[in-house]
């Protein structure tokens, strides 16, 4: 069957579109890349594009050679993978039993849970209340807070409700118990909605740092983030490019600039992250759909 030319027409629209698109995206991530994997005096001449002209590794060298970054990086993995596996555990199992219109309370439960959407009780109180249950200054501050989220609950309500109820009746039938039928139907049925669900706390647990700011004095429990917040801030002043330049002339080493170290910065504080994306790329599309559309 010959396309007509309005259908060619329309794909070759939708083609440069996306193009474009592919483009304006890709385009400052690899010029961050090439920034940073660039010669820091050469870049000043400024023209770089997505290739870098002078190939070097100096700008991550200062980055990697400051004490506290590789127990930063441990901690920072170990609070996304801790704060991920139990925020998303405690969040469904939460949704699950709001799916339950027996539930004693049901209606205000769910208003209680979505009000948290809205109010805040503000930084001081906050602090407070973290003093009070002694989670300050531990690991802890990092995993309690995030337990629950009311949006990520609502998603996965909706998606458990989506679950025919015959499935989960045939299952009390046989005897399962609500435990069982959590982790046996409900959770491997949901694994899209989970593995996005999941992939929305990691990132936001990765990329924080204001709680390392402002809750916590030890420095075991800085993470990646804050550190490179740190390295980010003293290059804005200058004074650790200054201590870095005078100890790389002593090597003989290549100089960097702040804005070399920054792009650096930028890749070290992105590229874990983006290494986890494709294995969950597969379910994010869908597991949103089910999480919006029920039945």
């Amino acid at each position: 069957m010959k396309m007509r030319w309005q259908d060619a027409a329309f794909d070759v629209f939708n083609i440069g579109v996306l193009t474009i698109l592919m483009v304006v995206t890709l385009y400052p991530f690899l010029h961050v890349l090439a920034f940073s994997l660039n010669d820091a005096v050469d870049s000043m001449r400024g023209g770089l594009t997505v290739w870098p002209r002078k190939f070097t590794f100096a700008n991550y060298g200062v980055i990697f050679r400051y004490d506290a970054l590789i127990d930063a990086s441990v901690m920072s993995v170990l609070r996304t993978v801790v704060g991920t596996v139990t925020s998303v555990l405690c969040t469904a199992m939460l949704a699950y039993s709001l799916c339950k219109k027996d539930l004693i309370g049901y209606k205000f439960f769910n208003s209680l849970f979505i009000m948290t959407m809205f109010l805040y009780g503000g930084l001081i109180p906050t602090f407070i209340l973290f003093k009070t249950i002694h989670i300050y200054n531990s690991f802890w501050v990092y995993i309690i807070p995030g337990l629950i989220s009311a949006f990520n609950m609502i998603l996965l309500r909706t998606n458990f409700k989506a679950i025919p109820e015959s499935l989960i009746e045939s299952a009390y039938i046989d005897g399962a118990n609500d435990i069982y039928v959590f982790f046996r139907i409900i959770l491997p049925l949901s694994t899209p909605i989970i593995a996005t669900i999941g992939l929305f706390v990691a990132v936001g647990q990765w990329n924080s740092w204001q709680d390392t700011l402002f809750f916590t004095v030890n420095g075991k429990l800085q993470t990646l983030q804050y550190v490179l917040m740190k390295i980010l801030n003293q290059t804005e002043a200058g004074a650790m490019i200054n201590q870095m330049k005078s100890s790389m002339a002593r090597r003989g080493m290549v100089k960097v600039t702040p804005e070399a170290v920054k792009m650096a910065i930028t890749m070290v504080a992105t590229v874990p992250i983006l290494c986890v994306y494709p294995f969950i790329q597969k379910y994010f599309v869908k597991g949103m759909l089910l999480g919006s559309i029920k039945g």
